[in-house]
C-alpha cells in the first residue's frame, strides 16, 4: 500500500509531492493548507515518508512497505518530528525546542523533517521564533507547516514556504476508502462520508460508532422543534452536553492510561502514599490533561455546531432549487417542510449566527453555554 493511497481526490497534490520527492522542485519549507478534513497532515506525513523512503528507484519512493515508510507513518521515525497541540496554542518554549531539533543532522534518513500540524495555533511572537530557522535552514532539514488557509500563517513565514493547497475530497472517494481500508459496509460508509462532509477522520468515527451517529442525528434534528425561548435554552444545554460527552468519552480512557504509564515509569508503589517527587509529576500530568480536556471540549463543540450547520445548509439547498446533493438525505421530507416555512435570507442569517458562535467559542474565553444560548435564540422558528 503506497503512502499516497489515503490522499483521496487529491491527484494534483499527489503529483506535486511525488515530483518533489524525486528531486523536482524540492525546497526546505512547505505550507500545507486546506479546510478541515482535506487531509493536510496526511499529505505532510506521506510526503515525509516519500522523502526518506528506502527505495533506490526515485520513482518508487513512498512505497509504504519499507522500514522507513512504516515508522514515519507510525510517527516513530527518529528523523521525523510531528508537532500537534492539544492545548489552545503552541508555546514559545515548544517552538524553541523545535528550532533546536531542526539543527540536528538526520541520524539514519536523508532528511531531518519537522511537521507542524497546528501552525495556525501559534501566536505571532511564537511564530517569530521559527522564522530564522525556516528562513536559513540547516542542511538536510525540511519544515512542513499545516494550516486551514495561508491567511492563518504570518506573511513572513508564508512567503518562505512552497504552498500545497488541498481540497475536500468527494464523499464517494471517502466512502470508497472506508470500505477498502476499514472494511465498512458500503451503505454505512456512504452515509458516514456524507454526514462528515468528506472529513475522513470524522467519517471513520461515524462509520465505526453507532452511538456517534445517533448523537449527530440528535443534533441535526434540533431545529425541527425549536419554537420558543424555552426550547432554545434546552437545545443549548443539550448541544453543550453532547459535545462534552463526546470529548469525555475519548479523554477518560486516555487519561487513565497515561497515569498508569507514568506511575509505572516512575516505579511507584502499588498502594500507599506516593513520595513527594512522584506526586509533583502526577500533578503536572493532571494539569496537562485538564488543559487538553478544555481544548477537546471546545473542538467537540465546534464540530457539533458544524453538524447543526449542515441542517441549515440543506435547507438553503432546497430553497435554492436542489442544485447540489443534501448532506442529511434521510431527513429530506422534514427539511423540505422546514424550508417551505422560511426564506433563503432567513436561513443565511441563521447560518451566520452559528458561525459567529463557533468563532466566539474557539477564539475567546466566553462560556460555551452562554455563546450557544445566544446562538439558539437566533434560530427560533417563528
Amino acid at each position: 500500500m503506497s503512502v499516497w493511497d489515503e490522499l483521496q481526490g487529491q491527484a494534483p497534490v499527489v503529483a506535486q509531492l511525488r515530483a518533489a520527492a524525486q528531486g523536482e522542485g524540492l525546497t526546505h519549507a512547505w505550507l500545507f493548507t486546506g479546510p478541515p478534513g482535506s487531509g493536510r497532515s496526511n499529505a505532510a506525513k506521506a510526503f515525509a515518508a516519500a522523502l526518506n523512503c528506502e527505495q533506490d528507484d526515485v520513482a518508487l519512493r513512498g512505497c509504504g512497505e519499507c522500514a522507513s515508510c512504516r515508522t514515519i507513518l507510525g510517527e516513530t521515525h527518529s528523523d521525523v518530528t510531528f508537532v500537534r497541540t492539544e492545548k489552545v496554542t503552541i508555546t514559545i518554549e515548544e517552538a524553541r525546542q523545535l528550532v533546536s531539533k531542526a539543527g540536528d543532522r538526520p541520524a539514519s534518513g536523508r532528511w531531518r523533517i519537522i511537521v507542524v500540524e497546528d501552525a495556525d495555533r501559534m501566536a505571532e511572537r511564537t511564530t517569530n521564533v521559527l522564522l530564522k530557522a525556516i528562513e536559513e535552514p540547516t542542511p538536510r532539514t525540511i519544515w512542513m507547516l499545516c494550516a486551514p488557509s495561508p491567511a492563518d500563517v504570518l506573511v513572513t513565514i508564508r512567503s518562505r514556504c512552497r504552498p500545497v493547497s488541498l481540497r475536500i475530497p468527494p464523499a464517494a472517494d471517502v466512502a470508497a476508502l472506508l470500505v477498502r481500508r476499514d472494511g465498512v459496509d458500503p451503505a454505512i460508509a456512504d452515509r458516514a462520508a456524507r454526514a462528515a462532509q468528506s472529513h475522513i477522520g470524522i467519517a471513520r468515527r461515524l462509520a465505526r460508532d453507532p452511538e456517534a451517529r445517533e448523537r449527530r442525528m440528535e443534533t441535526v434534528r434540533f431545529p425541527l422543534g425549536l419554537r420558543g425561548v424555552t426550547a432554545a435554552v434546552m437545545m443549548a444545554e443539550k448541544l453543550v452536553k453532547i459535545a462534552t460527552d463526546e470529548a469525555n468519552s475519548s479523554n477518560d480512557e486516555r487519561d487513565a492510561a497515561e497515569k498508569v504509564a507514568l506511575l509505572a515509569s516512575l516505579g511507584a508503589p502499588e498502594s500507599g502514599t506516593l513520595p513527594p517527587s512522584m506526586r509533583s509529576q502526577v500533578r503536572q500530568l493532571e494539569e496537562e490533561q485538564k488543559r487538553r480536556a478544555k481544548r477537546s471540549i471546545t473542538d467537540s463543540l465546534d464540530r457539533t455546531l458544524t453538524d447543526l450547520l449542515s441542517f441549515y445548509r440543506d435547507v438553503l439547498v432546497i430553497q435554492l432549487g436542489n442544485a447540489v446533493e443534501l448532506v442529511n438525505v434521510e431527513l429530506r421530507s422534514e427539511l423540505e417542510a422546514y424550508a417551505a416555512g422560511s426564506t433563503p435570507e432567513t436561513t443565511l442569517a441563521r447560518m451566520d449566527a452559528i458561525n459567529k458562535a463557533r468563532v466566539r467559542i474557539t477564539t475567546t474565553n466566553v462560556a460555551p453555554l452562554l455563546a450557544v444560548e445566544s446562538m439558539a435564540s437566533s434560530l427560533i422558528q417563528q
